[in-house]
């Protein structure tokens, strides 16, 4: 009886390979044979770096002016500068990045009243070639503009050049805040720039350049004149939580 059953099998299966064209069978045999490598390509292109600041690894001393005030507790990169100075405190990764999502995480505090301090999160390329988010007080009269209220701080994102742009909008002192920028590639392979607060799309550039171009990450608290409205009276500072760089 087994064997009446396996000579059964045998000749349906026959009759089904039979009906079967040659063409539908070369293709089901290239389908089962064709080993799938989207995964493996999409995970050689994509990268996914994140600074949670345990440590600097990854990351050098970029300060301008004064002392580098900077140093690392509970997983956070505590980053100051001193009253009555124009000290400019920054770091910067040792490595250049082009396309992708840029993140910075940041606990902004109350900054003081006036002092021309700017917390910077930004990508730097040369003077011509830098992108902001820049947080401060801001001058009056741009608060004024913006209704700002005593619990505001300002936040500029600005290209520096090619072309110039800089828009400026508010946001609550002594929270957390996210900041991105993501930078993809037009048709004419330049790039736009799309700056993100809190997963808010804030502003928009297109740049007259592209991905020959490539950027250090900085981490900033820097005394400029631009901000305020006096030198600053009191020791500013800014928490950054992680920083994180995703090419996909």
């Amino acid at each position: 009886m087994k064997t009446n059953i396996k000579l059964l099998a045998l000749f349906t299966m026959g009759l089904l390979l039979f009906s079967c064209s040659q063409e539908e069978l070369n293709k089901e045999i290239e389908t089962t044979l064709t080993p799938d490598y989207s995964l493996s390509k999409r995970g050689n292109t994509s990268t996914l770096t994140n600074w949670s600041f345990d440590n600097l690894t990854g990351w050098e001393d970029a300060t301008q002016v004064g002392n580098p005030n900077y140093y690392i507790e509970n997983g956070h990169l505590n980053i100051f500068t001193n009253p009555n100075t124009w000290e400019r405190t920054k770091i910067k990764t040792t490595t250049t990045y082009s396309t992708g999502t840029y993140t910075w995480r940041i606990f902004v505090p109350a900054i003081g009243e006036g002092d021309m301090a700017s917390i910077g999160a930004f990508l730097y390329n040369n003077d011509t070639h830098e992108l902001d988010f820049e947080i401060g007080y801001g001058k009056q009269i741009i608060r004024n503009e913006l209704n700002a209220a005593t619990d505001d701080l300002l936040v500029y994102m600005t290209s520096q050049a090619n072309p110039f742009q800089s828009y400026a909008t508010k946001i609550k002192r002594n929270q957390w805040h996210t900041f991105s920028m993501e930078l993809t590639l037009n048709s004419s392979r330049k790039y736009q720039v799309n700056w993100r607060i809190n997963d808010i799309l804030a502003s928009t550039v297109q740049l007259s350049y592209g991905s020959k171009t490539k950027f250090k990450i900085f981490c900033s608290l820097e005394n400029l004149t631009f901000i305020g409205e006096h030198i600053p009276k009191t020791q500013n500072y800014a928490l950054f939580d992680f920083v994180e760089y995703n090419n996909k």
